[in-house]
This record gives structure tokens, C-alpha cells and sequence, in this order.
């Protein structure tokens, strides 16, 4: 009976009041979560709106609806939204149609981007994208954002760096959408992905990645969404600093992202299986992996004839050589090497620095500097003043050094035509770097003569060959040999020979069009 009577004790059931007590203190635990969590939304609703009513351009209004006499406010900045689009397209609907909650905003407006929400931590993000808030009297806890962003941008023009005569007169611009619209125009096709990010704590800068799904390589994408997720910084003002912090080699002076303003250029690179990196803000694109060759070649060349490509592209090349090795072999022979020179140039050379007071490579630098500063000046200045001060400048100095007897006028041609050839390069930012490259091997030229610049060239080959872009080689097809690559490298072969996309790249779908075709012509009536 003891045992039994234990049993019943310990299964005996609580009294209906500590059950109720219990509920109780449920309900008043859920209602002081709420409170806490209501109390929460309002004071991050304070602080948004009391950060936002500092700025000028902080506008708040209310209307009533003439069908329910509802009360609605508008929240927006001025310098964001087009009152346009609220006049003529979301205030007739909201003032005269049946509006009696926050949901009916989507059935009254004939907008397509108008979203609804309860979180108040989207509010301050929304309006700073130039959306316009919608509430309601007496109902705080839902709200509306309508798109309504004032779009500033300048029309589609003609390239100003890669201008060519012939093929397409159009470039990019700061917008982001307007840049997509350009490349989409060219490529309807549904493969082109475009994956967007926001980078910049401050900025908010919109980068977005286009790349063809089924023929680009996975690892490139990738790579490039690695290293923009792992971004740091405040500001991206512009797709030069992605050009810096992406790039496989930040201390290196030569670009390994190719800078373009051409659509055409970015849909041929995209058909080939490579990225293009779009920064909003930006008029420039960013192509991805890129190679040494590519630098020295115009999309200009792709509208003309194989051959008169080809020559072209040789000359180019020829005209970068010229460029940085003129100088210092000139220094190199006039000081350690003389007797490399004909007796009948020796005699020319003697005569025009019988009365220059310098050494050679003085002689150079006095030369080589103000031809930099004429062309930073030139291009600083305004365009019709630059253009003066260049030409001026340039012959006023070059004339005037030589009668002065401060240069030699044998130089002073040397230098002029190097100045020329640093401007065949088509890319602006390769010919930055082959600006910089000829001093180098002036110190070097100076020090040891050929040996320097012997010297000189190996260290920029070694570096050449051990650079990558995006983790691909820079030297290809060089450095690793490709053979098939070639056919688009320091030559342009005909269309029809380049029937596969560069080797390096490793795409998935290597084939751009049937070889055994392209080669056929056949007539109509055959």
C-alpha cells in the first residue's frame, strides 16, 4: 500500500492554477517581446529619419485619397527621384483610385518595380536608390517603395581614345544598364549571364560580371568573383581601380586587364570565352584573361583585309621596339661603343656634338623630360590649348636647345620619332607603360653599355614571362607556345582560319564554327 500510494504521488497531476499561472506568464513574456521589438522599429525609424532630415534634399508630404479619405504620406529625396514620374504616373492612381491599403499600391500603379515591406532597416537603402516611400495614417508597421530614380545620363558617342575610321561610332557611358543594353544588342542570345555585386562600404558601387555560360571557363568566373567579393574599400570611384586591386601582379607596370570603351570590342572578347567586368560610373569596360599581343592590336584591324592587318600590327610592334630601345642605344654606342658607328655617320655625329657641353645620357634626359612634360601638358590642358602648346612647344624647344648647343640635332630627330612611335600603341594604358620602360634602360645603357641593355631586356623578359592574368600566362602564345593561337596574335589571319577560340583559354566549347565549311563557295546556280 506504501508503494502504491508513492506511485499516485508521483503521478499525481498540478492544480489547474499553476497551469494558468504558467500561461500567464507566457502572454506577458510574447507581449514584452513584442513591445521590446515594436519599441526597437520605431527607434530605428527615429534615427533613419533624423539622419535623413539633415540633407536639403529630404522631402516629406502628405495626400488624401478622394474616393476613401485616406491619408498617405510621401518620403523621398529630391535629388534622387524624377518628379515626373510621380506626377503623371503615381499620384492620379493613389488620389483617385480605391485606395484602402498599403497592398492595393500594386494593383493601382502602372509600375512594375514597386515593392512592399515591413522591415525597417530597408528603408534608408531604398530611399538612397531613388526610390519613394509610401505609408499610410495609423499604419506604421507596413510601407511601400516605388522606383521612381532620376536617371542623369549623357548619350551614346563616338570612342575618343580607340577611335577608328572604319566599323561602329558607338562607346560606353557611366551607366551600367546603358553599357548591358549595348553588349546585349550585339549578343540576343540567352547564354550572356551578367552576375552583379555591390562593392565600396561607402560607394555602393554596382560592378557587374558578363561572361557566356557553355563556353566560358568556369575557373575564370570564379576567379574574378573571388577576388571582387574579397574587395576592401570604401570607394570605387571608377574600373581603373579594379584594374589595380584584382590584377595578379599590383607592382607590375604593365596592365594585365585590358581597358576598352568599344562594345564591339567587349562582344568579340565575350564570343571568345573571356569576362568583361563592367563598373558602374565607369565609360570603360575591363576584358579578362588578356595576353601581351593584345595590347598592340586595334579593333580597327579586324575591318580590313587580312594582310593589310597584319602589316599594320608589324609596324605597331616595330614602332613600340623603336621606342624604347632608340635612346638607349644611342647613348650605349656614343659612350662605350663608337666604333659600331660608319666613319661617314661618325663624322655627322661628331659635328652636331661638337659643342654640346654634356654626356650623352644627360644629354637624353634633357630631351626625354621635356618631351613628357609637353605631353602632360598637353594633355591637361584644354584641347585647342594642349594641341597648341604640343606643337609649339615642341618645336620652339627642340629648335631652340639645338641652336643653344645644349642637344645635338641628331638626337633631338631620334627623340621626336620615339615620341611618334610611343603613340602607335592602341591601348592608353600600354603606351603609359612603354613611356616608362626607356629609362630603365637609359640608367642601365649608361652604366654598361650594350651589356645594360642587354641586362635590362632579360629582366623585363623574366618578368614578362612569369606574369599572369586572372592566372593565365601574359606571354601567350609566346611563352607557352600555341601554335593555333598565332593565328591572331602578331599576325590576323583570314576568318576563316580562326575557326576555334584561343587555346589558353580552356573553354568549354573550343569550336566557334565548322572549318570544313567556311572554306567552301559555292555558287547559287550550283
Amino acid at each position: 500500500m506504501a508503494n502504491l500510494f508513492k506511485l499516485r504521488k508521483r503521478t499525481k497531476k498540478k492544480p489547474l492554477s499553476d497551469y494558468l499561472k504558467s500561461e500567464l506568464s507566457q502572454q506577458e513574456s510574447d507581449e514584452q517581446s513584442e513591445q521590446k521589438s515594436s519599441q526597437q522599429q520605431n527607434e530605428q525609424a527615429e534615427d533613419w529619419e533624423k539622419e535623413l532630415s539633415k540633407s536639403k534634399d529630404y522631402k516629406k508630404t502628405y495626400y488624401v485619397n478622394q474616393a476613401t479619405g485616406k491619408k498617405f504620406y510621401f518620403t523621398y529625396l529630391t535629388s534622387l527621384v524624377d518628379d515626373k514620374i510621380l506626377d503623371n504616373n503615381v499620384l492620379p492612381a493613389l488620389l483617385e483610385g480605391n485606395f484602402n491599403k498599403i497592398a492595393d499600391v500594386k494593383k493601382l500603379l502602372p509600375i512594375a518595380d514597386v515593392k512592399i515591406s515591413s522591415n525597417v532597416n530597408d528603408i534608408a537603402k531604398n530611399l538612397l536608390s531613388g526610390y519613394v516611400m509610401l505609408t499610410m495614417e495609423g499604419d506604421t508597421n507596413e510601407f511601400s517603395f516605388i522606383s521612381a530614380q532620376k536617371m542623369i545620363v549623357r548619350s551614346v558617342t563616338a570612342p575618343e581614345i580607340e577611335f577608328s575610321v572604319i566599323g561602329p561610332k558607338e562607346a560606353f557611358v557611366e551607366s551600367i544598364e546603358q553599357n548591358i543594353n549595348l553588349i546585349r544588342r550585339r549578343l540576343p542570345v540567352k547564354e550572356l549571364i551578367a552576375e552583379e555585386f555591390i562593392v565600396g562600404k561607402l560607394s555602393q558601387t554596382k560592378v557587374a560580371v558578363l561572361y557566356f555560360e557553355g563556353i566560358t571557363n568556369e575557373e575564370i568566373v570564379n576567379t574574378a568573383r573571388q577576388r571582387i567579393t574579397d574587395i576592401e574599400k570604401d570607394e570605387i570611384a571608377d574600373s581603373s581601380f579594379f584594374t589595380q586591386m584584382i590584377s595578379d601582379n599590383g607592382n607590375s607596370p604593365f596592365p594585365q586587364l585590358l581597358d576598352t570603351e568599344r562594345p564591339d570590342r567587349v562582344t568579340s572578347s565575350l564570343s571568345e570565352g573571356k569576362i568583361v567586368i563592367l563598373v558602374d560610373g565607369s565609360p570603360h569596360a575591363l576584358i579578362g584573361p588578356t595576353t601581351l599581343t593584345e595590347f598592340f592590336n586595334s579593333f580597327e584591324d579586324y575591318f580590313l583585309n587580312w594582310i593589310l592587318a597584319s602589316f599594320i600590327r608589324l609596324i605597331r610592334l616595330f614602332a613600340v621596339t623603336f621606342s624604347i630601345m632608340i635612346t638607349p642605344l644611342y647613348v650605349a654606342v656614343v659612350t662605350y661603343h663608337y666604333e659600331l658607328i660608319p666613319k661617314d655617320l661618325l663624322v655627322t655625329l661628331v659635328t652636331s656634338r661638337r659643342v654640346v657641353p654634356f654626356p650623352p645620357i644627360l644629354e637624353v634626359l634633357f630631351l626625354e623630360v621635356t618631351i613628357e612634360l609637353l605631353r602632360e601638358a598637353g594633355a591637361r590642358l584644354p584641347t585647342k590649348v594642349g594641341q597648341t602648346i604640343g606643337i609649339v612647344g615642341g618645336i620652339v624647344i627642340g629648335t631652340a636647345s639645338v641652336e643653344a648647343g645644349l642637344t645635338s640635332n641628331v638626337l633631338l630627330i631620334f627623340i621626336a620619332l620615339s615620341a611618334l612611335a610611343s603613340f602607335t600603341t592602341p591601348v592608353y594604358q600600354m603606351s603609359n607603360t612603354i613611356r616608362i620602360l626607356r629609362f630603365p634602360f637609359l640608367f642601365m645603357a649608361q652604366l654598361w653599355g650594350l651589356i645594360g641593355i642587354t641586362i635590362s631586356f632579360c629582366f623585363l623578359l623574366i618578368h614578362l614571362v612569369r606574369l599572369t592574368s586572372l592566372g593565365f600566362p601574359f606571354m601567350e602564345p609566346i611563352f607557352p607556345f600555341r601554335r593555333q593561337d598565332f593565328k591572331d596574335a602578331l599576325f590576323r589571319f583570314p576568318f576563316k582560319n580562326q575557326a576555334y577560340r584561343p587555346q589558353f583559354l580552356r573553354t568549354k566549347n573550343p569550336v566557334r564554327f565548322s572549318k570544313e565549311k567556311s572554306h567552301e563557295k559555292k555558287d547559287i546556280d550550283e
